[in-house]
Protein backbone atom coordinates (compact mmCIF):
# COMPACT_ATOMS: atom_id res chain seq x y z
CA UNK A 1 0.00 0.00 0.00
CA UNK A 2 1.11 3.55 -0.96
CA UNK A 3 2.18 6.08 1.72
CA UNK A 4 -0.07 9.25 1.12
CA UNK A 5 0.88 12.26 0.01
CA UNK A 6 -0.70 15.96 -0.46
CA UNK A 7 0.76 17.59 -3.26
CA UNK A 8 -0.07 21.18 -3.53
CA UNK A 9 0.22 23.23 -6.92
CA UNK A 10 -0.98 25.90 -8.52
CA UNK A 11 -2.20 25.28 -12.05
CA UNK A 12 0.78 25.81 -14.25
CA UNK A 13 1.18 28.51 -16.77
CA UNK A 14 3.84 26.70 -19.36
CA UNK A 15 5.10 23.01 -20.35
CA UNK A 16 8.21 23.63 -18.62
CA UNK A 17 6.09 23.97 -14.81
CA UNK A 18 4.08 21.59 -16.05
CA UNK A 19 6.86 18.75 -16.85
CA UNK A 20 8.30 20.06 -13.50
CA UNK A 21 5.18 18.37 -12.00
CA UNK A 22 4.95 15.34 -13.88
CA UNK A 23 8.85 14.41 -13.02
CA UNK A 24 7.78 15.32 -9.12
CA UNK A 25 5.15 13.46 -8.79
CA UNK A 26 6.54 10.58 -11.09
CA UNK A 27 9.37 10.27 -8.44
CA UNK A 28 7.15 10.01 -5.25
CA UNK A 29 5.28 7.71 -7.39
CA UNK A 30 8.61 5.33 -7.37
CA UNK A 31 9.17 5.79 -3.97
CA UNK A 32 6.09 4.23 -2.92
CA UNK A 33 3.76 7.06 -2.09
CA UNK A 34 0.44 8.14 -3.71
CA UNK A 35 0.43 11.53 -4.41
CA UNK A 36 -2.90 13.49 -4.00
CA UNK A 37 -4.24 16.90 -5.14
CA UNK A 38 -7.42 18.35 -5.11
CA UNK A 39 -8.97 19.18 -8.09
CA UNK A 40 -6.68 16.39 -9.86
CA UNK A 41 -6.70 13.42 -8.23
CA UNK A 42 -9.45 13.84 -5.35
CA UNK A 43 -12.56 15.74 -5.92
CA UNK A 44 -15.27 16.63 -3.12
CA UNK A 45 -18.31 18.79 -3.16
CA UNK A 46 -17.62 20.96 0.09
CA UNK A 47 -15.86 24.65 0.07
CA UNK A 48 -12.09 23.95 -0.48
CA UNK A 49 -10.55 24.45 2.77
CA UNK A 50 -12.85 21.90 4.25
CA UNK A 51 -11.98 19.23 1.60
CA UNK A 52 -8.54 20.31 2.01
CA UNK A 53 -8.42 19.19 5.36
CA UNK A 54 -10.06 15.83 4.83
CA UNK A 55 -7.30 15.34 2.37
CA UNK A 56 -4.86 16.06 4.50
CA UNK A 57 -6.25 14.12 7.12
CA UNK A 58 -5.47 10.96 4.92
CA UNK A 59 -2.56 12.03 4.04
CA UNK A 60 1.00 11.59 5.87
CA UNK A 61 2.90 14.50 4.62
CA UNK A 62 2.53 17.60 2.66
CA UNK A 63 4.49 18.99 -0.22
CA UNK A 64 3.74 22.49 -2.01
CA UNK A 65 5.50 23.83 -4.85
CA UNK A 66 5.34 27.21 -5.47
CA UNK A 67 5.57 28.10 -9.12
CA UNK A 68 5.06 31.36 -10.88
CA UNK A 69 1.78 32.54 -11.16
CA UNK A 70 0.95 36.00 -11.75
CA UNK A 71 3.82 38.77 -13.07
CA UNK A 72 3.64 41.61 -11.61
CA UNK A 73 5.26 45.61 -12.00
CA UNK A 74 6.09 47.04 -8.85
CA UNK A 75 6.90 50.64 -9.06
CA UNK A 76 10.95 51.46 -8.22
CA UNK A 77 12.13 54.17 -5.31
CA UNK A 78 15.71 53.55 -5.74
CA UNK A 79 17.07 56.77 -7.17
CA UNK A 80 19.57 54.85 -9.32
CA UNK A 81 17.39 53.34 -11.10
CA UNK A 82 15.01 55.92 -11.80
CA UNK A 83 17.86 58.05 -13.58
CA UNK A 84 18.28 55.07 -15.36
CA UNK A 85 14.60 54.93 -16.49
CA UNK A 86 14.00 51.94 -14.83
CA UNK A 87 10.57 52.77 -13.06
CA UNK A 88 9.27 49.16 -12.33
CA UNK A 89 10.83 45.89 -12.05
CA UNK A 90 9.32 42.60 -12.25
CA UNK A 91 7.57 40.34 -9.31
CA UNK A 92 6.40 36.73 -9.90
CA UNK A 93 4.07 35.80 -7.03
CA UNK A 94 2.50 32.19 -6.66
CA UNK A 95 -0.99 31.02 -5.66
CA UNK A 96 -2.41 32.19 -2.60
CA UNK A 97 -2.94 28.29 -1.13
CA UNK A 98 0.61 27.60 -1.93
CA UNK A 99 0.50 29.32 1.88
CA UNK A 100 -3.07 28.31 2.40
CA UNK A 101 -1.73 24.51 2.48
CA UNK A 102 1.82 24.50 4.02
CA UNK A 103 -0.13 26.53 6.76
CA UNK A 104 -2.65 23.79 7.42
CA UNK A 105 -0.61 21.16 7.38
CA UNK A 106 1.59 22.44 9.67
CA UNK A 107 -1.59 22.87 12.19
CA UNK A 108 -2.44 19.00 12.04
CA UNK A 109 1.35 18.35 12.71
CA UNK A 110 2.27 16.61 8.97
CA UNK A 111 5.45 17.07 7.63
CA UNK A 112 5.73 19.39 5.20
CA UNK A 113 8.74 20.50 2.30
CA UNK A 114 8.13 23.40 -0.06
CA UNK A 115 9.87 24.13 -3.24
CA UNK A 116 10.14 27.33 -4.77
CA UNK A 117 10.57 28.02 -8.49
CA UNK A 118 13.46 30.86 -8.92
CA UNK A 119 11.88 34.01 -9.23
CA UNK A 120 8.65 33.30 -7.15
CA UNK A 121 9.00 36.02 -4.35
CA UNK A 122 10.07 35.08 -0.58
CA UNK A 123 6.98 35.93 1.31
CA UNK A 124 4.35 34.34 4.19
CA UNK A 125 4.99 30.70 4.45
CA UNK A 126 7.85 30.89 1.25
CA UNK A 127 9.76 33.20 3.29
CA UNK A 128 12.79 31.46 4.85
CA UNK A 129 12.99 30.05 8.32
CA UNK A 130 8.69 30.34 9.05
CA UNK A 131 8.21 26.74 8.32
CA UNK A 132 10.77 26.03 10.44
CA UNK A 133 12.36 23.38 7.40
CA UNK A 134 14.93 24.37 4.61
CA UNK A 135 13.28 25.52 1.19
CA UNK A 136 15.04 24.61 -2.04
CA UNK A 137 14.41 27.00 -5.40
CA UNK A 138 14.80 24.84 -8.11
CA UNK A 139 14.82 26.53 -11.95
CA UNK A 140 12.11 24.60 -14.62
CA UNK A 141 14.65 25.98 -17.48
CA UNK A 142 17.13 23.08 -16.56
CA UNK A 143 16.60 19.58 -17.06
CA UNK A 144 14.34 17.77 -14.46
CA UNK A 145 16.23 14.78 -13.77
CA UNK A 146 19.51 16.70 -13.30
CA UNK A 147 17.95 18.36 -10.12
CA UNK A 148 16.04 14.98 -8.92
CA UNK A 149 19.76 13.48 -8.40
CA UNK A 150 21.06 16.51 -7.26
CA UNK A 151 22.61 15.91 -3.89
CA UNK A 152 20.23 19.13 -2.41
CA UNK A 153 17.31 17.20 -3.33
CA UNK A 154 18.33 13.86 -2.52
CA UNK A 155 18.95 14.63 1.16
CA UNK A 156 16.24 17.02 1.58
CA UNK A 157 13.36 14.32 0.18
CA UNK A 158 15.23 11.09 2.18
CA UNK A 159 14.61 13.52 5.15
CA UNK A 160 10.84 14.67 4.17
CA UNK A 161 10.45 10.52 3.17
CA UNK A 162 11.33 9.50 6.73
CA UNK A 163 9.15 11.74 8.74
CA UNK A 164 6.38 10.70 5.89
CA UNK A 165 6.98 7.19 6.81
CA UNK A 166 6.59 7.88 10.54
CA UNK A 167 3.56 9.42 10.52
CA UNK A 168 2.30 6.56 8.64
CA UNK A 169 3.44 4.45 11.44
CA UNK A 170 2.51 6.46 14.23
CA UNK A 171 -1.34 6.35 12.73
CA UNK A 172 -1.80 2.73 12.70
CA UNK A 173 0.01 2.43 16.34
CA UNK A 174 -2.61 2.36 19.10
CA UNK A 175 -2.36 4.74 22.31
CA UNK A 176 -0.49 3.43 25.29
CA UNK A 177 -2.48 3.31 28.34
CA UNK A 178 0.55 2.97 30.44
Amino acid sequence: MKNSIFVSYPSPINETQVAFIEALLSYLDNRGFSPRTLGVTDYDMDAPLKAMRRLMLESNGVITVALKKTLTMVPIDDEESVDKGILYEERWYTSPFCHVEPAMGFQLGLPILILREKGVVEDGVLDKGVIGSYMPEFDVTKPHGEYFRSREWVDIIGKFEGYARSVAERKGTPPRLY
